[in-house]
């Protein structure tokens, strides 16, 4: 009987062997193809978030320049109205003036000597005289009134006509703002529309990520007015982000913490930037409800601290104001109002 042993691979084996292994490697590699497909989409996501915060900073620019503008126009307005009383008040002087002067020239077109002679009464003459040299001293000091008002005057006009023309370089500036958000804000909108329908959804529905454990945070506000803040900040979850806004039915970061903290009776700045130094910082482990929040080194996005690591804030276009954890992006500090 013929032996039964097993017979070294041939070379043919040997290959086959070799080409099942490269398959399997093959197969691996193909497996991890939709991984690899996927990171289109991650780079999607990350730059419709980095036209978000352009968006954000440039709405916050905005908001600054905005809030100026007003301001002059409060100025130009009263600066006007400040002119107009001037000019009645000289318009008034000089016809005053002109009257005392009328008097003055008809009463010396008679000698003073010779009046006197010709005056059945000497001594109501002399009366007379007195009332005229005091008439006289009077309209000496009206006049150096009414050249004193008139510089005002000239320089007010000038004051006037520089704000006026820094109210113009304002409104440019606003309308320059304007478009870069409306340019970066359509561009996210064309980015999110190329991601499949069930990204778009899940990006709608992801809170940034949280960097820290910070759930154990106070739960109790500081002060009355930041309990009245928080209690108008809660109230307006589920309103849409609308840039520029500050209420009541839409707001954009930095509005929503300022009308909260109007409901309360304070009054806050309009931008993110300003509203951080419009209290006394603490720090992030002593925040309470109704404290600020300002993200990134420049403070461009603001929330309010809700308690138990969380933010309410309104977020960016699409996403309504909402709760998102506190460490969802770099803290740049905490305000108590």
């Amino acid at each position: 009987m013929g032996s039964h042993r097993r017979l070294a691979p041939s070379g043919l084996d040997r290959g086959a062997t070799a080409a099942l292994g490269l398959l399997s490697v093959a197969t691996a590699v193909l497996g991890a193809v939709p991984a690899a497909v996927a990171a289109p989409h991650d780079d999607t996501r990350a730059e419709v978030d980095r036209l978000h915060t352009e968006a954000e900073q440039a709405t916050e620019a905005y908001n600054k320049a905005d809030e100026r503008t007003d301001a002059l126009r409060e100025e130009v307005d009263a600066a006007q109205d400040e002119i107009a009383r001037k000019q009645q008040r000289i318009n008034t002087m000089r016809d005053g003036l002109g009257s005392l002067a009328g008097a003055q020239y008809r009463a010396g077109g008679v000698d003073p000597s010779l009046a006197l002679l010709l005056s059945a009464d000497p001594d109501d003459y002399l009366d007379k005289a007195s009332v005229l040299d005091r008439i006289t001293a009077h309209q000496a000091g009206e006049l150096r009134e009414l050249r004193r008002v008139t510089r005002e005057l000239t320089q007010d006009r000038a004051e006037a006509a520089r704000k006026l023309a820094e109210l113009e370089k304002g409104r440019k500036a606003v309308a320059a703002h304007k478009k870069t958000v409306e340019g970066k804000l359509a561009r996210a909108r064309r980015l999110l529309g190329t991601l499949p329908a069930g990204e778009r959804a899940a990006y709608g529905r992801a809170s940034r990520s949280g960097r820290a454990d910070l759930s154990a945070l106070g739960g109790v506000p500081a002060s009355g007015r930041s309990a009245a803040a928080f209690a108008a900040a809660r109230s307006a979850l589920g309103r849409p982000y609308v840039w520029g806004a500050n209420g009541p039915t839409g707001f954009d970061c930095s509005g929503l913490t300022q009308w909260a903290y109007a409901q309360a009776g304070v009054g806050l700045p309009r931008t993110s930037q300003a509203q951080r130094y419009a209290g006394r910082r603490i720090p992030l482990s002593e925040a309470r409800p109704g404290d600020l929040v300002a993200y990134r080194d420049d403070a461009s996005h603001i929330g309010m601290y809700a308690g138990n690591g969380q933010v309410i804030h309104a977020p960016y276009p699409g996403a309504p104001v909402r709760y998102d954890p506190v460490g969802m992006m770099p803290v740049s500090s905490v305000t108590r109002v």
